[in-house]
């Protein structure tokens, strides 16, 4: 497969303002034909749940055997179709980020360091290399995921908590309770990691710009190495921390669903098989709730990136006197 046909930038003032006006230049027509594909993955995943409480409710109830192999036949072909159109979306979201990849490289190496005045070019060129060897592929990495990614992961949720709701509201309220504090504790620690994250990416820039101007030998850059240590130790912690607090967050709603659904099951309120889709919803909550915060995690530390490699952009064509 080749790269996809991009805009090429030779210029920093060609860089967009924005993460996501930098997404539509490069890729929008890729992003709308991601989104079909997205929409019809998240439609398929409510479906399982409700095959799963059928056979179960016939299983116990009416013993249905005929009715227990057409369902399973057709959960069975179901999970092929949303498997089959989810390797899509993902070939698809790949090829899309690495071409995006390729053409910011481009773009970067087109850039005249060569006519930068003579007292900034050591550093100048050590950020080229910077941008060019770590700095543009998380950028277009997650093109590809951009707008397929919330659209796929949100749709989930949203579709799942919708039918967790119309087969028991009190106990989807309780799911839902049990959640919430994520909204809180999330948006903090993530706030605290791209933080870390931009030092982290102007210490490294500064050892480039070093190493390059260096004559005679690389000099020492301990101090800097141990303050990047320090910071990437710092952000493994807060990352860590946060999947550790949701995954509790996750096995206190299952306890939840299992106790409440259970009791509610003996009363005779509810059936069996509705607290076995309820608790299998939570699951399939659950991995795209992780999924959408890993996103908005990348969202956010990418905007930082892209706003640092464009005003660096912008930097080196001024001092080389294209702007």
């Amino acid at each position: 497969m080749k790269p996809l046909a991009t805009p090429r930038i030779t210029s920093g003032s060609g860089m967009p303002r924005t993460l996501f006006g930098y997404i539509w230049k490069i890729s929008g027509r890729h992003q709308m034909a991601l989104v079909p594909l997205s929409i019809t993955v998240f439609l398929l995943s409510t479906v399982p749940l409700e095959l799963q409480r059928r056979i179960v409710n016939d299983a116990i109830a009416h013993g249905a055997t005929t009715t227990i192999l057409w369902l399973a036949a057709a959960y069975a072909g179901l999970a092929m179709a949303e498997g089959a159109i989810k390797l899509c979306l993902n070939i698809y979201r790949s090829w899309v980020s690495e071409s995006t990849i390729f053409a910011l490289r481009r773009s970067i190496g087109s850039l005249p360091v060569d006519s930068v005045k003579s007292e900034d070019r050591a550093m100048a060129e050590g950020v080229e290399i910077s941008m060019i060897l770590s700095e543009a592929e998380p950028i277009g990495g997650f093109v590809g995921i951009s707008i397929s990614d919330p659209l796929l992961h949100g749709g989930m949720l949203v579709s799942v908590f919708g039918y967790l709701f119309f087969l028991e509201p009190r106990m989807a309220l309780l799911g839902l309770a049990v959640f919430s504090p994520q909204l809180v504790f999330v948006p903090l620690l993530q706030r605290a990691i791209i933080v870390r994250g931009a030092e982290r990416i102007r210490t490294l820039r500064g050892i480039s710009g070093e190493i390059v101007g260096a004559q005679g030998g690389i000099p020492s850059q301990d101090e800097s190495m141990r303050h990047v240590f320090s910071l990437s130790m710092g952000i493994f912690k807060l990352k860590f921390t946060m999947n550790f607090l949701m995954n509790l967050m996750h096995h206190t709603g299952v306890a939840v669903a299992l106790g409440v659904g259970g009791w509610l099951a003996v009363k005779g309120e509810i059936e069996v098989g509705t607290v076995v889709a309820f608790v299998s919803g939570l699951g399939k909550v659950n991995d795209p709730w992780g999924d959408l915060v890993n996103w908005f995690r990348e969202m956010t530390a990418v905007t930082m990136r892209y706003q640092l490699v464009a005003d660096a952009m912008r930097w080196l064509a001024k001092d080389a006197g294209v702007d």
